[in-house]
């Protein structure tokens, strides 16, 4: 099958390109390597199967192009991590919006279907866990930049759901959770590779705020595989699933984890978010996922625990 892949050069979609290409498809990747790094696809590059374009989703012209030569599509190009969001607001959000706008009208005129990488921002500050994929959302403030992402995903969502009642195109909406891995960047605000690196290097392991903050990780492999099964099965279609792990762990909590696991003599620090993201930044306290939806469609059920997945990473970043 020819497959277009819209931000395949991040760190989830280059894993999602190996598999792809594992499988035996035709592969197309489009990136405008803003977040993404060709070092993450290095490793495909002399593969005949793939192709690589520099280049953005706005670009209309281009993505007819590549939307006519594929079958079907995985969108999961949009602007990557708190720390850049936060900093390009305008950029994001354009992106986010627009950029999807663009590959769903594509999709809907050539008759291609579509997997849309969501986020788990969208249930917003909701305490109410774990996430369902029915529950209601609780947004913060226009006033703070942080929930811009949160309301672009959401609007994207709703555009993908009108899309697939209306027009009956063949879409399938994931809500990424916390996704850890190799090749996963810490510049943009993803917490275990920096926590490790930190580790590392002996040097003060950052948590931002007070700690408390609880999270579910989910390794990069399980999710490939999960996105691959929804995408294949018809009877995801219209649909959104959340894709993680629904045991959790305050943040404090895997600052120590990681330090014991790299048996590091990192001293443990708590930065304020004003420190890190100005006077005007709010955070999600909670966020874990109900995945029985996506169990009981696909059987879905990652096999990686955390101790698991911390290892790998630490050996990766070790050079090991």
């Amino acid at each position: 099958m020819k497959i277009l892949l819209t931000g395949g050069a991040g760190f989830v979609g280059s894993h999602l390109a190996e598999s792809l290409l594992n499988d035996g498809h035709e592969l197309t990747v489009v990136d405008n390597l803003i977040t993404g790094s060709k070092e993450n696809i290095k490793h495909l590059e002399d593969k005949a199967e793939f192709r690589f374009i520099e280049g953005s989703i706005l670009d209309y012209k281009l993505m007819l192009k590549l939307v006519t030569e594929c079958e079907c599509i995985y969108h999961l190009a949009a602007a990557v991590g708190v720390k850049f969001v936060i900093d390009n607001p305008l950029d994001s959000l354009i992106t986010n919006v627009r950029g999807t706008e663009i590959i769903f009208e594509l999709a809907h005129i050539f008759h291609k279907k579509v997997f849309f990488a969501s986020s788990s921002e969208v249930y917003g500050k909701d305490a109410d866990v774990p996430f369902s994929e029915d529950d209601d959302r609780i947004m913060g403030s226009v006033s703070k930049s942080r929930w811009g992402y949160a309301f672009s995903k959401g609007f994207d969502e709703f555009l993908a759901i009108a899309y697939a009642q209306e027009k009956k195109l063949p879409i399938v909406i994931g809500r990424l959770f916390n996704i850890c891995g190799p090749r996963q960047s810490h510049n943009y605000g993803m917490v275990i590779p920096r926590f490790v690196e930190q580790a590392l290097k002996n040097q003060p392991i950052t948590v931002y705020g007070d700690g408390q903050q609880i999270r579910s990780f989910t390794y990069i492999d399980n999710v490939v595989k999960a996105i691959k099964s929804l995408m294949d099965n018809p009877q995801a279609y219209g649909q959104i699933f959340n894709i993680g792990n629904s045991n959790f762990i305050s943040i404090g909590e895997i600052a120590q984890k990681i330090k014991q696991l790299c048996h590091s003599n990192s001293e443990i620090t708590y930065i304020p978010y004003s420190q890190v993201y100005g006077e005007n930044f709010e955070d999600m306290f909670y966020r874990v996922p109900d995945t029985s939806k996506i169990e009981k469609l696909t059987g879905f059920n990652p096999s990686i625990d955390l101790d698991e997945m911390l290892k790998i990473i630490i050996n990766y970043h070790r050079g090991s």
